[in-house]
C-alpha cells in the first residue's frame, strides 16, 4: 500500500467546494472515492474555461474522483444509494441539514445499514442551533465572522469580499481532520459516526486576529505589514517599520532624514518617504534579497496567481502539475500538498464526466451487471453525460 489511505471506499454527495475539496484531498491520499451527482450536475461545471466539456473549477476539484449520476427522487434511486453505503467507509455531504433525511439518507438512517460509517456533513451554521436552516456560501460566512469587517477597517477600504473562499476550504479541511479522527476511533470501536462542521465554527476557530477583537486589544498587535515599490515590482515586508527603518540606516546605511526638531507625525512622515524613495532604488530582486537577508527581514513578491506555476517553490516542489485534458492536451492543476517520507500522495486520475464511472462502479462495489444498469438508466434512476459517449 503506497497510498496511506488505500482501501477507503468514500461517496462524495457534496458539491460547489466546501465537501468536493475535502473528497479531492481523500482522493490524493489514495481512497477510493465516488462522486454522486445529480442529473442536472455540479453548480461549478459552469465555473472556469472548459476543455473537453470540463470546466476548470470542476476539474479543480473533483480530479481522480469516479463519478456516477443518480436521480436521487426517482424510484428505485434510495435503494441503490442505501446499497452503495452499506458498502462505503465515509459519505461527504454538504446540503442544508433537512435535504439528506428528505431524501432518506440521514445518519440515523444509514447507521442501520452500516454501523461502520463515517458521515460528513458540511454546513454554513450546523446541524443544531437556530440558524441551521441558513444557506451559506464562503462569503456569507466571510461576512457574518467579521473578516469584512475586519478587512475594511484596518485598510481603510470600502467592505468587498475576499479574492477566495476561505470559509469553504477551512471547513473542508476541518472536516478532513474529524473524518481522519474518526476512522482511527472506529479502529478502536468498530462505530463510525456523523461528523457536524459548521463553517462558521471552522472559520472562527481559525482566525488567529480574532482574539484582538474579543478583547478590544487590536492596539496591543504588530503594526500592519506594509508593500513597497522596487524597481522590479511590488514587495510586502513582513517587519515593524520602527524596527525595518533602524535597521535601514544602521546596517543598509539609509540616511535619517529626520531631526529632533520634529513631532512625533512629522518624524514618522518623512521617514516613511525616505525608506520609500530608498527602497525603490533596489533595481533587481537579487539585490534586494541580498539587503533583506543582510537585515533579516521576511519579505515576499506581490505576485500575480496567473505566474504562479513560475515561483521558484512551487516549480521545484511540483505544487502546480499539468494533466491530460482529455482533448489531446494537458491542463494545469494544484497538487497534494502531503510530502510523506514513505508514501504517495497527488492527483491520482482524470476528471470524470457526469455519470462516466456507472456501470464500472455498481460493478466493483456492489457487483451489478451492465444489463442491470442499463435497466437504472432506462428507468431514469441514472443518467450520464450525453457528450459522454462511453457510459
Amino acid at each position: 500500500m503506497s497510498y496511506p489511505l488505500e482501501g477507503l471506499k468514500v461517496l462524495d454527495f457534496s458539491r460547489v467546494l466546501a465537501g468536493p475539496f475535502a473528497g479531492r484531498m481523500l482522493c490524493d491520499l489514495g481512497a477510493d472515492v465516488v462522486k454522486i451527482e445529480p442529473p442536472d450536475g455540479d453548480l461549478t461545471r459552469f465555473w472556469g474555461r472548459e476543455i473537453a466539456n470540463i470546466p476548470g473549477y470542476f476539474h479543480q476539484q473533483n480530479a481522480g474522483k469516479r463519478n456516477i449520476c443518480i436521480d436521487l427522487q426517482a424510484e428505485g434511486a434510495l435503494d441503490l444509494a442505501n446499497q452503495l453505503v452499506a458498502s462505503t467507509d465515509i459519505l461527504i455531504e454538504n446540503y442544508r441539514p433537512d435535504v439528506m433525511p428528505r431524501l432518506g439518507l440521514g445518519y440515523d438512517k444509514l447507521k442501520e445499514i452500516n454501523p461502520r460509517l463515517i458521515m460528513l456533513s458540511i454546513t454554513g451554521f450546523g446541524h443544531k442551533g437556530p440558524e441551521s436552516h441558513r444557506a451559506a456560501f464562503a462569503p456569507i460566512i466571510h461576512a457574518e465572522a467579521g473578516l469584512l469587517h475586519r478587512n475594511a477597517k484596518r485598510t481603510q477600504l470600502p467592505y468587498h469580499d475576499l479574492p477566495t473562499s476561505i470559509a469553504d476550504t477551512n471547513a473542508s479541511l476541518h472536516g478532513l481532520v474529524g473524518l481522519l479522527s474518526a476512522v482511527i476511533m472506529r479502529e478502536k470501536t468498530g462505530l463510525g459516526q456523523h461528523i457536524d462542521i459548521a463553517m462558521i465554527d471552522a472559520t472562527v476557530a481559525t482566525d488567529d486576529q480574532l482574539q484582538y477583537n474579543l478583547e478590544d486589544a487590536e492596539d496591543t498587535g504588530p503594526l500592519p505589514n506594509s508593500i513597497w515599490e522596487t524597481g522590479f515590482g511590488p514587495v510586502l515586508i513582513s517587519n515593524d517599520f520602527r524596527l525595518l527603518f533602524r535597521n535601514l540606516t544602521s546596517i543598509l546605511g539609509m540616511p535619517d532624514p529626520s531631526n529632533s526638531d520634529m513631532d512625533l507625525p512629522e518624524k514618522i512622515r518623512v521617514r516613511r518617504e525616505a525608506a520609500v524613495a530608498f527602497i525603490k532604488t533596489f533595481d533587481s530582486r537579487d539585490k534586494f534579497e541580498a539587503a533583506m537577508n543582510q537585515i533579516n527581514a521576511a519579505w515576499g513578491e506581490v505576485r500575480d496567481p496567473a505566474t504562479m506555476a513560475d515561483q521558484t517553490t512551487i516549480a521545484a516542489r511540483g505544487a502546480i502539475i499539468e494533466v491530460d485534458d482529455r482533448a489531446g492536451g494537458t491542463r494545469p492543476i494544484t497538487q497534494s500538498p502531503y510530502r510523506f517520507s514513505d508514501a504517495e500522495s497527488g492527483v491520482r486520475g482524470l476528471v470524470a464526466h457526469r455519470g462516466e464511472h456507472n456501470h464500472e462502479v455498481l460493478s466493483e462495489w456492489l457487483g451489478i451487471s451492465q444489463a442491470d444498469t442499463d435497466k437504472m438508466l432506462a428507468a431514469g434512476v441514472m443518467h450520464f453525460d450525453p457528450d459522454w459517449k462511453h457510459h
